[in-house]
């Protein structure tokens, strides 16, 4: 039975979605946050998801570019966003799919069934250690090489944190270019934004680097990129 996650704040919707998925033969799971949604891609991995995005904390384009650095799980965009930019945003971060609310029922049924049927398989979790630390994609978790001793805080990244480090741990000791990281994770037309990427680039060093001023692992390419030293 395929699994199906569903990503919405609407209570009403989430219970009418739950209840033709399961009649439609599909086990599924809800999270009405962008919180719980990433907790949940981590937890067990579904077969698709049904992604709503106006969420209270998260975006939903950022969630889109996020899970796009890992996986490649069928994605159908809803929301009551109908104008065409909106559409392209969320197409170009990603989405297989987009649907306007209000929908009819049957075709988003459809609609989920077709991008299943021709969406590749997920690719495989990759992980990297990192200074003292094992960043684990697949899970979106970061933990300490050999556990964590008392006192020690669990790192946590953003969705862009890890939609930057999946890009550069994806292609290990190859130069990653600037442009190619705003393009996938900010989106199309913020390729000129490399102030972005400085900012975020120091903060991932400032969790997982030892020396976060002599980096080992996320090197710069002075004005091209950056890349990742195993």
């Amino acid at each position: 039975m395929s699994r199906v996650l569903v990503v919405d704040d609407e209570p009403q919707l989430l219970r009418a979605l739950l209840i033709n998925l399961r009649a439609d033969q599909y086990s599924v799971a809800t999270a009405a946050t962008g919180t719980r949604a990433l907790e949940a891609l981590s937890e067990e991995p579904p077969d698709a998801v049904i992604l709503d995005l106006g969420l209270p904390d998260i975006g939903g384009l950022d969630i889109l570019r996020g899970v796009r650095a890992w996986s490649c799980v069928p994605i159908i965009v809803l929301s009551g966003r109908t104008d065409a930019g909106d559409k392209v945003l969320a197409l170009d971060a990603g989405a297989d799919d987009y649907v306007t609310k209000p929908f009819a029922m049957g075709e988003l049924l459809a609609r989920l069934r077709a991008v299943m049927r021709r969406t590749a398989p997920a690719q495989p979790p990759a992980r990297a250690v990192i200074g003292d630390h094992i960043v684990d994609l697949g899970a979106c978790t970061v933990r300490r090489v050999g556990g964590m001793d008392e006192g020690d805080r669990p790192v946590r990244l953003t969705p862009t944190e890890w939609g930057i480090l999946g890009l550069l741990l994806r292609s290990p000791g190859t130069l990653v270019t600037q442009r190619q990281i705003l393009h996938d994770v900010w989106g199309p037309g913020s390729e000129d934004k490399s102030n972005y990427l400085r900012v975020y680039l120091s903060t991932l060093r400032h969790k997982l680097e030892r020396d976060p001023a002599r980096p080992c692992h996320l090197v710069t390419e002075p004005g091209v990129g950056y890349r990742f030293e195993p």
